[in-house]
């Protein structure tokens, strides 16, 4: 069989060794073999890669001259950058369970065929017990070098199975008299902090019959198999009684006897990806011409595959890209006549590629990026690869060597020394937001241009950022990380743009699904808008005003008629004035979906409306089959018990403007909460946000997350994915809840799971890990909560769940029923933190620790935070913490 060593990607460049070198090879029974392969985005995926062409340019016949006289030549400039991309190889991991005669006893062994610092992280089953959680097993089942976690799990490292080899593997001895019903374990990589699981969860190796019905199980399926290594026993597997806790040799117990009395060996791989960095360098040399006076770029690389250019010149230091005057290297396009782009060629020998550049007197730069396919670009930081071109500058004598690192889009990091292009080369939107830039931050400008002007250029840049996450999203399949770079926090909060507010809101809930039946919450509330304000909230969220067929608001029936459950109209505006005058924001709870009709037609269905905007049906869907529409079908999901609003339809979108636009006006919203908008397409939002300019709005998009065999997968990139396409569909105009982040924290909290916490990538699971400035965090509303209780979060674990979101990125949302109740006082402190360190929605969050009961990160290195019963205390090395807030099963710190 053909297979691939993956020694190579992990000793060597592909400049010492070829990255992929195959052979055939016959299997050993004391060797490991196995075929790891690079995924989509490694480096045998685009070896047909060719660039869009919008023509060809010719290379000039003169090309072997240049690079003679380019040889000839003394260099002026020459440095090597030094460029580390990460590669995804996949392996296998290996278990088995099967008898050891010599010790009379069954031995589980766990390999790993890919290298690293492997660990795995186990914990048995009893009979008799209820429940998932794990137990530590006995003394003289621990293998040696094995570390004890708390009371409940052991960490054993994988060890090598023989020198010069990548197989990592460790064996436990299973005693058959013993009352253990399964073995648990995750495996974890010391190296990159990740975990690997079975699906999503942890593998689960059942010793008893009745556990085979687990969806986690590994080995059901029975059977004889090879396992790669020195270690098969010359036998096929058999089966073996095994005694429950309770039972000795001479127990009558038969019946207990065979539930669970089947041991059967088994064999099993599973599917393993790990990412591996490799090291590459790019070498530039610059030289003149004394014949024609122009300069001669020389750029080389090791980077495998087809290598393009991405290039142009400059003529000063503003470092606008321009396309110089031929000749051109050989494979050069002209891309949107805005730069030009080359593909390198294959240097003899084989080993990497290089173009000679030539390039006139009158550009003092060249600027380039290096793509290696659509979705990988490598830059020098965050900015353009920058060759100067003047020798006159004075440069080192000797080749410099700089650090770059690139990553394919799928793998993007934030440190500081990593950078990756995450969109096609958007030359036009990116030239666009520049411009705007230079031209608010000018000394001119800043003199000339009113606050209402620099303000309304700010809101330009972020909609052609938007543009470009559209871009973005049009051709990758899935997003990873927020699309537009977000700068540090100002010491001044500034208004960013309309909807999505300064960054530093803390929204409060004002209501539950109780408060309409006082028939006066309108004042009820009023009477505490100072202690709302005092207590560090800036926005409030208030209750559906309209009338409505349902008492909580949710249904409603004449847009303009607002007075509701909760109080008139002139209760509600004496409500917002005083809520205005305590320094709050206010969110009104504007119904969008759906609208409860007036009148029945000539059959009978309920699709006539009345009142002020006295649509007939061509105002439904068309497709919702209740309710007999006669507009187009639904942009969106149906809500059944009311009749879907067509957004489609002008006249729809035209009324509902100039409604919101009257609440706005009449009653004094600052902005929006928007209900089901599953139900309508993202691009109506942007219309009405548009129109009314709010200045925060955020969006309720509920789903469910994935599962499989009812428990929550730890991977749930699908499910914040479509919160993230709807946002992308408001152009980034609105926020959304982060139901993602709610539904994680319920697993991690009530199984006590909280490396759920992490994603594959070291960063939080839920929207606000991949687009924080739009997610709205929270953990309670009055549909998951309340007396409802559709989604209830953990009971006695919501200060834990206020700590996560009170110290993290994006907008956190607390619910009326928690900060009126006996949890005030530890909500407000972790309020008091997060504004007094200026914490906000686009902070930067490390992920400190990760495992089974304990999560801990720190935030803009100025809040460090843990949850859960496990012990950690923040690095004191290079920075001094104070306990700051504490609770069961918390601590928060801030920097002193």
């Amino acid at each position: 069989m053909s297979t691939v060593a993956i020694e190579p990607l992990y000793r060597y460049s592909p400049r010492e060794k070829p990255l992929c070198h195959c052979r055939a090879k016959i299997l050993k029974p004391s060797s490991l073999n196995f075929s790891p392969k690079l995924l989509s985005n490694g480096i045998t995926s685009f070896c047909k890669f060719k660039p869009h062409r919008a023509y060809t340019v010719r290379a000039s016949s003169t090309d072997t001259a240049l690079l003679e006289t380019f040889e000839s030549s003394p260099s002026f400039f020459k440095e090597t950058f030094s460029l580390a991309r990460t590669e995804t190889v996949e392996g296998k991991i290996f278990i088995r369970l099967d008898k050891d005669e010599d010790q009379q006893c069954w031995q589980l062994s766990v390999g790993c065929s890919l290298p690293g610092k492997w660990i795995l992280h186990w914990g048995v089953s009893y009979l008799d017990d209820v429940g998932s959680e794990w137990d530590q097993p006995p003394k003289d089942m621990i293998p040696p070098g094995s570390i004890p976690v708390k009371d409940y799990a052991i960490e054993t490292p994988l060890k090598k199975s023989s020198e010069g080899q990548v197989f990592h593997e460790v064996k436990i001895n299973l005693d058959p008299k013993s009352s253990i019903a399964a073995l648990n374990f995750v495996l974890k990589d010391e190296e990159t902090g990740a975990w690997y699981q079975h699906r999503g969860r942890d593998f689960k190796v059942p010793l008893v019959d009745h556990l085979l019905i687990d969806g986690n199980v590994v080995g059901a399926k029975r059977g004889f198999n090879i396992w790669p290594g020195a270690f098969l026993p010359n036998m096929l597997l058999k089966a073996e009684e095994l005694p429950s806790k309770d039972q000795d040799s001479n127990s009558d117990s038969k019946d207990a006897k065979q539930e669970n009395k089947h041991v059967q060996g088994f064999y099993q791989e599973q599917p393993i990806t790990k990412q591996v960095v490799i090291q590459n360098s790019a070498t530039v040399s610059v030289t003149k011409c004394f014949k024609t006076a122009k300069n001669l770029l020389y750029l080389e690389t090791d980077l495998p595959g087809e290598v393009v250019v991405h290039w142009g010149v400059c003529r000063d230091d503003a470092k606008n890209w321009e396309i110089s005057a031929g000749p051109y290297p050989p494979e050069t396009t002209v891309f949107k006549n805005r730069a030009l782009r080359t593909l390198l060629q294959p240097k003899d020998g084989g080993d990497g590629c290089s173009g000679l550049f030539t390039l006139g007197k009158e550009f003092i730069g060249f600027l380039f990026v290096l793509k290696l396919n659509e979705n990988t670009w490598l830059k020098c930081k965050e900015n353009d690869f920058y060759i100067p071109l003047s020798s006159s500058i004075s440069f080192p004598a000797q080749p410099g060597q700089r650090q770059f690192e690139g990553v394919p889009v799928s793998e993007k990091t934030e440190e500081a020394n990593q950078e990756v292009s995450q969109v096609p080369y958007t030359d036009d939107i990116i030239n666009e937001i520049r411009n705007l830039v230079h031209d608010i931050s000018s000394e001119k400008s800043r003199q000339t241009k009113t606050k209402e002007a620099q303000e309304s250029i700010l809101h330009e840049i972020e909609k052609l950022a938007a543009e470009a996450y559209s871009i973005f999203r049009t051709s990758i399949p899935t997003s990873t990380e927020e699309a537009v770079s977000e700068s540090e926090p100002q010491e001044t909060p500034t208004k960013i743009c309309s909807g999505t507010g300064t960054g530093f809101e803390i929204l409060l809930q004002g209501f539950n699904w109780e408060s309409n039946k006082s028939g006066r919450w309108y004042m009820e509330l009023k009477e505490k808008a100072l202690e709302i304000s005092s207590l560090g909230f800036t926005v409030i969220w208030l209750p559906p005003p309209t009338e409505s067929v349902s008492p909580e608001g949710y249904m409603p029936k004449d847009l303009y008629n607002l007075n509701s459950r909760y109080g008139n109209i002139d209760e509600l505006k004496d409500l917002v004035r005083s809520l205005h005058e305590v320094g709050l924001k206010i969110l009104g709870d504007a119904v969008l979906n759906h609208r409860c009709a007036h009148y029945q037609n000539q059959n009978g269905v309920w699709n006539i409306f009345g009142g002020r905007l006295n649509w007939d049906d061509r105002a439904i869907v068309a497709d919702d089959p209740h309710f007999q529409g006669r507009g187009n079908k639904s942009s969106g999901d149906s809500f059944h018990a009311a009749p879907n609003i067509d957004h489609s339809q002008e006249f729809v979108r035209k009324d509902l403007k100039e409604w919101l636009c009257w609440l706005r006006d009449e009653i004094g919203y600052d902005g929006w909460r928007l209900d089901f908008v599953r139900g309508f397409w993202g691009g109506y939002v942007k219309d009405y946000i548009d129109a009314t300019e709010p200045y925060f709005a955020v969006g309720e998009y509920w789903d469910s997350l994935s599962y499989t065999y009812g428990e929550m997968d730890h991977n749930q990139d699908a499910h914040r994915q479509r919160i993230i396409d709807w946002i992308n569909a408001t152009n980034g105009a609105a926020g959304a809840f982060d139901v993602t982040t709610k539904g994680i924290l319920h697993s991690a909290l009530e199984r006590c799971e909280y490396w759920r916490l992490s994603d594959q990538k070291g960063k939080p699971p839920g929207v606000v890990g991949w687009w924080p400035s739009r997610a709205v965090t929270f953990i309670e509303n009055h549909d998951t909560g309340s007396t409802q209780g559709h989604w209830r979060f953990p009971y006695g674990k919501e200060m834990q769940g206020y700590a996560y979101i009170l110290t993290h990125p994006g907008t956190p949302a607390v619910f009326y029923d928690h900060i009126f109740s006996h949890y005030q006082s530890e909500i407000a402190s972790l309020i008091s933190l997060r504004n007094r360190k200026k914490v906000q929605c686009r902070s930067t969050v490390e992920i400190t620790k990760a495992e089974r009961d304990v999560y801990a990160a720190i935030v803009d290195e100025k809040v460090a935070m843990k949850i859960g019963p496990g012990h950690y205390e923040p690095p004191s090395e290079s920075q001094r913490w104070v306990l700051a807030v504490e609770g069961k099963d918390y601590k928060v710190w801030e920097a002193s």
